[in-house]
């Protein structure tokens, strides 16, 4: 049950993540000042985190260490990607293409991600 409970928050969290993501990278695209509205900078952090918890709670419900499963491992190390990518399309891109590009490579690891996570595999062929 706790396990049940854990992935609903976890896909909803996924869901919500990537429709923010989305919405500040079009806002990215036309130099919206909505980028500097206050809830922006923090919505998307909360709804991470909580991602992120529900994560971690289901590796110890399901007692799964990552160590021992390629495919979590290949997750953890793939956000780390989204993260860095994420990062350099929403703010630390210095030209509109570093950004553009920073933001497909983001949306890819993030469609990695999801792939591994249906498929319990790393390495997709």
């Amino acid at each position: 049950m706790a396990y049940a409970l854990l992935k609903h928050i976890h896909l909803a969290t996924i869901v919500i993540t990537l429709a923010l993501f989305l919405l500040r990278g079009a806002w990215r695209l036309t130099d919206s000042p909505k980028l500097n509205q206050k809830w922006v900078k923090i919505v998307p952090h909360t709804n991470d985190a909580i991602l992120l918890a529900a994560a971690i709670g289901m590796l110890v419900v399901a007692n799964l260490n990552p160590l021992d499963h390629g495919w979590i491992m290949a997750k953890i190390i793939a956000l780390l990607a989204y993260i860095m990518l994420g990062t350099i399309a929403l703010k630390r891109g210095k030209t509109p293409l570093q950004r553009n590009l920073a933001f497909i490579g983001a949306l890819a690891v993030f469609a990695y991600m999801i792939a591994v996570a249906v498929t319990k595999q790393a390495w997709l062929v």
